[in-house]
């Protein structure tokens, strides 16, 4: 449920003439796919990742993860943890990712989630199960290595929605606050990804891309775009 409010923005966006000025790609989402992409992202919910939010409650019954306010980490603490939840996430994500894009496994796994050229916020989490599962381990290494108090479970799931929709909207806004951390790619970095197939891997931060040398592709993307206006 807390998937669907957070895209539900993206979702009126389109029927709004005044918000297509910050549509990245000028590509209607349509019926069709986004009803297509809906029913592979309920399958994913409910038989991929329901399991593993239920293994995440017996995690929490076998530690005792704290659930008390007495327990609860100060709010610096909580963001520290947060933080470090994305980067690692991130790490974890930008490797898998360029490995799904190898030809051996493409066609067969992350082709599902690159059949939408022009992402809309659902897109997020429309991919093969098998993908679902390779980059959703990414997910759970912070809470497993972090994890106190069930807030950070809770709010680092609000986080990573927020941020994995965001990145999928196909909306480039600037006065989104998520711009606010430090080296966040955000949609019009990500959608280049879809856009062009290649570079630009890494769901959240920038570093992993300009490290490895795969955001050149945008870089040039960009340059091309500058020239063309001003010409």
């Amino acid at each position: 449920m807390l998937y669907l409010l957070i895209c539900l923005p993206g979702f009126v966006f389109q029927f709004i003439p005044y918000m297509q000025k910050y549509k990245i790609q000028k590509i209607p989402e349509g019926f069709d796919s986004q009803w297509r992409c809906f029913k592979l992202l309920m399958f994913n919910h409910f038989f991929i990742q329901a399991p593993l939010i239920f293994a995440i409650h017996i995690y929490t019954m076998v530690f005792d993860i704290g659930y008390d306010y007495q327990s609860m980490p100060t709010w610096y603490s909580l963001l520290l943890q947060l933080y470090a939840c994305l980067i690692l996430e991130d790490t974890w994500h930008y490797f898998l990712h360029r490995a799904l894009h190898h030809k051996s496994v493409y066609k067969h796994v992350h082709k599902v989630h690159h059949n939408f050229q022009a992402p809309f916020g659902m897109v997020a989490e429309c991919v093969h199960p098998v993908e679902t599962v390779v980059l959703g381990v990414g997910f759970f290494i912070g809470p497993l290595l972090f994890c106190t108090h069930l807030i950070l479970l809770w709010t680092w799931v609000g986080v990573r929605l927020l941020e994995v929709i965001d990145v999928h909207s196909g909306y480039n806004l600037k006065w989104n606050p998520l711009h606010l951390l430090p080296f966040y790619g955000g949609a019009e970095y990500h959608d280049f990804h879809h856009m062009n197939f290649h570079g630009n891997y890494a769901p959240t931060f920038t570093w992993w891309d300009r490290i490895c040398g795969t955001h050149v592709p945008y870089q040039e993307h960009k340059k091309n775009k500058l020239a063309n206006k001003q010409n």
